[in-house]
């Protein structure tokens, strides 16, 4: 019996790391994965380990500069018992709808420490928000009369921040949340008179939101960006008749996926915060700095696991066929936002070590071509019954696909 502290090489793709393997079987939470479906009690499933979580918010809290509040974005991830162990480890939540509230809510984070973000909030929510006393992340002139409307009838003085579309971009970001014309925030050149009908509003004005964009593994990108977040802020601040007490300069932290991505250089990131932060400092010494991150707390922390059907042959090509696919993982079969599709990486979960002896395609049980987990890519030899895994599948998986699809049932999570 030997325990390797590294997955098998997944030939022309990254190799993740994360997870050890023992004997021929990978470990998650230190379980085999074959009791771990046994204990789960039926494939699909996703699972995400609480050490690897953990693991990495202490890295950031080693790594970036002090005074940093770190912010938890559910929408990478919103599993409810996942969410409450980040309620113990991060500074704050930022959520995206009225369902995440109450996840968020319900896992015990004060409801001061929560922020809300995005278009079209409905009515119902900006009522619910402003009742909890959950900071509102303005994203237009419109949203701010009627959460100042809601106030007066609640006889609550709504706390808001103004979310703002920069007048830059992200560079080299997997999507861009920024610049030019986006259906988020506040245009930059408008808030400065936003900020003086908030105030004949009587609105409790905290701060600013400035989120550029997301999934990017350039150092020097997020840098830069972060740079001219601190400066916008503290422009627009000028504006305001009440201090700067918060600045959310948003997150787009990326982790590797497809072959040839690099993991992004986290001290490198801290270096440039850390000259970003000197003008704030400055300026503004209260004001808090917040960064806002969710597939990059999380992602390499799941795994998405589905069964072998059978194994079929059509024109010299090998499928195996799973129980899994795009309705349960839209991201892994490369419909999430992927112009020219890439392997997620993948492999067999119950014979990590052995050799990869042929070229497979995994597919799902959809009626779809679309229904594809990997294409052409070297795998060992899987028979019906094997274990597939997807790796890199702890954010935007389950949440972010279209389960309806076909009536197929859902699949569990687990945090383990």
């Amino acid at each position: 019996m030997r325990v390797v502290t590294a997955v098998a090489e997944l030939p022309r793709h990254a190799q993740p790391s994360q997870f050890p393997t023992l004997d021929d079987v990978l470990l998650l939470g230190g379980i085999e994965l074959t009791r771990l479906a046994e204990r789960v009690g039926r494939t699909p499933f996703y699972a995400y380990e609480r050490s690897h979580i953990v693991s990495r918010v202490a890295q950031l809290r080693r790594t970036l500069p002090e005074g940093v509040r770190l912010h938890y974005a559910l929408k990478a991830n919103p599993m409810p018992a996942l969410v409450q162990l980040m309620a113990g480890l991060v500074d704050g939540f930022d959520i995206a709808s009225g369902g995440e509230m109450k996840v968020a809510l319900d896992a015990g984070m004060a409801p001061g420490r929560v922020s809300f973000a995005g278009p079209g909030k409905r009515d119902e929510e900006l009522r619910c928000a402003v009742a909890a006393g959950v900071l509102l992340h303005l994203e237009s002139e419109r949203e701010m009369e009627r959460a100042a409307c809601i106030g007066a009838e609640l006889g609550m003085t709504p706390r808001v921040a103004v979310r703002v579309n920069p007048d830059f971009e992200l560079k080299m970001a997997g999507m861009k949340m920024g610049g030019g014309p986006r259906p988020f925030g506040v245009d930059a050149e408008r808030v400065p008179a936003m900020l003086q009908r908030m105030e004949r509003l009587g609105l409790d004005f905290h701060g600013f939101h400035i989120f550029c964009g997301s999934q990017n593994l350039s150092a020097a990108a997020i840098c830069e960006a972060q740079r001219l977040s601190v400066e916008l802020g503290l422009r627009l601040a000028r504006h305001a008749r009440a201090p700067l007490r918060m600045l959310n300069i948003g997150g787009g932290f990326g982790v590797p996926y497809f072959p040839g991505e690099r993991a992004l250089d986290l001290a490198a990131v801290a270096e440039g915060l850390e000259q970003s932060l000197r003008p704030l400092r400055q300026a503004s010494p209260d004001t808090d700095l917040i960064l806002e991150l969710g597939r990059y707390l999380v992602a390499e922390g799941g795994i998405y696991v589905c069964r072998v059907l059978e194994r079929k042959r059509s024109h010299g090509q090998t499928f195996l066929v799973t129980d899994g696919g795009l309705h349960q993982h839209l991201a892994a079969s490369g419909n999430f936002g992927q112009v020219i599709r890439k392997n997620y990486p993948v492999a067999i979960g119950n014979r990590m070590h052995a050799a990869a002896g042929e070229t497979v395609s995994v597919v799902g049980p959809l009626c779809t071509p679309l229904d594809l987990l990997a294409e052409r890519m070297e795998l060992p030899r899987a028979e019906a019954g094997d274990l597939v895994v997807v790796f890199q599948s702890g954010a935007y998986g389950l949440t972010a696909s279209p389960t309806a699809f076909l009536s197929h049932p859902l699949p569990l999570e687990v945090l383990v």
